[in-house]
């Protein structure tokens, strides 16, 4: 398989879904880079209120069942200096937040006219898996996705300039959209199954209240072979072969003890094909059912080898242990 060409936040490139290009487009950056490290939806989430109910998406007629596409009715043209958010069917749990990832289906009207622009989400069931972020789309899609509660419905009401991307020297074009939203989940930030017996040999996991863990290494050699041990086992779909899906996980270097790559502290989950990464970290995943928790560890020639990762301090012959929690498939 194709290793990953980039170890710091190897696991953290995303899988773009349809609806950013299908429907309204990115933030004119094409697909969401690898995370640098820093938390990238932490500063937006401080920022980023909810958007206010108002005249203009209360006057918004929608029609259908929450799953099913929805139709509307506008009395005339809705067009708002400010995006406005109106609850049509309510959910139940928290509302959404920045650096959520969430499943949803989204139907995309113009404002002016009330005509279908795009829609995505509604036939597998469970919807399209979106992270929540101004990094990755507009802000009108972004305050449409934030605050719904899953199994509700919202429609909002997104102003011109929210519908355009932020990219400097360009004018907000005249294309208000009305966009309604149904939320089918918020995907867990860790692992939830059942707790597992440990099994000797195996490097220990203790975790923090979190959820992110600290890995303590047995003395001696690494095994030479693949070695996964399951610490939760969840209740939820099985991971196929191939697989998108959205992970939390931590990695450290067997020859050092430290921890050279994760998603924990980013402020946003993984999300990434499992020909994506090195084969021994997709192997752990393959077969496991979503909210689980395994721990992996990788031998050189399941992992990067005799070329190693020199800029994440993985020399050649390293062996790596890997600690997985499946949060979502796709």
């Amino acid at each position: 398989m194709t290793r990953v060409r980039r170890l710091p936040r190897l696991l953290a490139a995303a899988v773009l879904p349809l609806v950013a290009a299908g429907l309204v487009g990115c933030t004119g950056g094409g697909e969401p880079a690898p995370s640098d490290g820093t938390a990238s939806g932490t500063a937006t989430a401080a920022a980023r209120d909810c958007l206010p109910s108002g005249s203009a998406s209360e006057s918004v007629e929608v029609s259908g069942e929450v799953g099913t596409q929805p139709s509307i009715a506008l009395s005339g043209p809705v067009d708002v200096s400010t995006s406005q958010q109106t609850v049509v069917t309510e959910g139940t749990g928290e509302r959404t937040r920045t650096g959520d990832v969430v499943r949803v289906a989204i139907t995309v009207f113009d404002a002016m006219t009330g005509d279908l622009v795009n829609s995505a989400g509604y036939e597998s069931g469970t919807g399209e898996q979106l992270t929540i972020s101004a990094d990755y789309y507009v802000p009108g899609l972004e305050g449409a996705l934030l605050c719904a509660q899953a199994g509700g419905r919202t429609v909002t009401v997104a102003s011109a300039a929210d519908m355009q991307p932020s990219t400097e020297g360009t004018d907000p074009p005249n294309a208000a959209a009305v966009i309604v939203v149904d939320t089918f989940a918020v995907v867990p930030t860790r692992a939830t199954g059942a707790d597992q017996e440990a099994q000797p040999g195996f490097p220990t996991v203790e975790l923090a209240d979190d959820g992110r863990p600290t890995v303590t290494l047995p003395e001696g050699d690494p095994p030479t072979d693949l070695q996964v041990e399951v610490l939760k086992v969840g209740d939820g779909p099985v991971v196929p072969d191939p697989a998108n899906v959205t992970v939390q996980y931590q990695g450290v270097n067997w020859r050092t003890g430290e921890v050279f790559d994760e998603s924990w502290g980013s402020g946003t989950l993984a999300t990434f094909s499992t020909q994506q990464v090195v084969s021994g970290f997709a192997s752990a995943m393959i077969g496991q059912t979503v909210g689980s928790q395994v721990l992996v560890v990788v031998p050189p020639a399941e992992g990067y080898g005799e070329a190693g990762q020199a800029s994440a301090g993985i020399e050649p012959g390293d062996t790596l242990v890997f600690v997985i929690d499946v949060l979502a498939v796709a």
